[in-house]
């Protein structure tokens, strides 16, 4: 089977797993590890990026769980807190953590902190547990 039509049979939550996954294998084999930094900040960019897009799908899936019919994608980080704030409030916080961490931090301003990364992976694989 393809890539492509494997990604496709892929459930949100096997999909949102795979991306997290991309971002692990992408700071091993490319970013390059030293004292607690990340030696190339062109691939922590890039892995912070797939682990947030993980991120995203995970909550998309979350709030189609919850809305059901009345679903519609978010269009700004300011729409998936507010919708959040009315399902579920540890949720809300790792989104807050993710997305200070792996969003503006790892992809936006390119850290090349080993922890701060880790951290923002660490709490988009306890968003899985949500879906």
């Amino acid at each position: 089977m393809s890539e492509k039509t494997q990604a496709n049979t892929l459930s949100p939550a096997e999909e949102a797993a795979r991306y997290l996954q991309n971002a692990r294998q992408i700071l091993t084999d490319k970013a390059g590890k030293k004292d607690g930094l990340y030696a190339d900040v062109k691939y922590v960019k890039m892995a912070a990026g797939t682990a947030y897009s993980a991120a995203l799908l995970i909550l998309d899936e979350y709030l189609r769980q919850k809305e059901g019919i009345h679903f519609t994608k978010p269009k700004s980080i300011e729409d998936y807190m507010s919708r959040l704030r009315k399902h579920n409030k540890k949720l809300l916080t790792l989104l807050a953590d993710v997305y200070d961490e792996l969003h503006l931090a790892g992809y936006y301003h390119g850290t090349k902190s080993v922890n701060t990364i880790q951290a923002g992976l660490e709490n988009v694989k306890q968003m899985l547990t949500y879906i």
